[in-house]
């Protein structure tokens, strides 16, 4: 492992040309356990049985950030938030999808699954073509990672970001986009060390979160025992710069008003940027 960033948590940082995987460990998280959530010490006033893991409303999951996690893809990022592992592999392709031909331009386009036992129950594998939920998924991270991309500079490349759920424990989506963005960095600095490109091609961070309202809070980071119960839900995707890229939200049981909606973002924003500053440290760019 390269040199540590410590400030609460350990941050591994790594040689962008190394190829083996670097870990890096961020808040909550204990280092045989990635996984288990802290245990804080809360003051008296606060509801104890308010989230089932004992998180503030405010705090993420504990994470951690493996880079080159995939030997030969061209980037690669392992990212566990709680009990929700997402592999994310990056490829370079030296050509377009027939629609962008002769247009001079890049494509970037993402693939998403969960394994068959990701989950609590078993998957059917989608051998065809995905299914629905998965179709929809897949497009959002598509076209979120597209927003910071130079897909000009790209020339007629293109990069498939396939995001694969090995663990899902609620915030599948999320923890892909923000993988991605990983893997995708490691892919264009590949590309520029083989002279593919002349500069940088992607021209900020982009990280997405979770929110929702559950037991009538406003909560962060939401795994599955709360998205299955939340009385709304929303998922939020933002860049470095503090733009929004998507807002998902649905009231599953009352609609909520405008106040609510900004104490929502103002989480999910608190939370990005948490994210992003993870993603920093980990390619060694903090």
């Amino acid at each position: 492992m390269g040199d540590a960033f410590s400030l609460g948590s350990r941050f591994a940082r790594g040689d962008v040309d190394a190829p083996t995987p670097k870990r890096s460990v961020f808040p909550g998280a204990k280092r045989d356990s990635p996984s288990q959530a802290p245990s804080p010490v809360l003051p008296r006033w606060y509801p104890k049985a308010m989230r089932n893991d004992g998180r503030q409303p405010d705090q993420l999951r504990p994470f951690t950030i493996e880079r080159n996690f995939a030997k030969f893809a061209e980037g690669s990022c392992l990212m566990k938030i709680g009990d929700t592992h997402m592999l994310v592999t990056a490829t370079v392709e030296d050509r377009v999808p027939p629609f962008m031909k002769n247009k001079g331009s890049g494509w970037v386009t993402a693939e998403y699954s969960m394994l068959p036992r990701s989950g609590r129950q078993r998957n059917q594998r989608d051998l065809m073509k995905p299914n629905g939920r998965s179709m929809e998924i897949q497009r959002l991270i598509g076209r979120a990672m597209r927003t910071v991309f130079d897909l000009e500079a790209m020339g007629e490349r293109t990069i498939t970001l396939d995001c694969d759920a090995i663990r899902a424990d609620g915030g599948t989506r999320c923890a892909a986009i923000t993988a991605a963005y990983v893997a995708s960095y490691d892919a264009v600095q590949w590309m520029l060390k083989e002279r593919m490109l002349k500069r940088n091609v992607l021209m900020e961070p982009i990280a997405a979160v979770s929110v929702g309202v559950v037991k009538g809070n406003e909560v962060l980071d939401l795994d599955y025992s709360e998205d299955s119960t939340a009385h709304t839900d929303m998922n939020i995707v933002m860049t470095g710069s503090g733009k929004f890229v998507e807002i998902q939200g649905t009231a599953e049981q009352e609609p909520f008003g405008i106040e609510t909606l900004g104490k929502m973002l103002k989480l999910g924003q608190k939370g990005i940027n948490e994210l992003i500053a993870a993603q920093k440290e980990a390619l060694g760019l903090g």
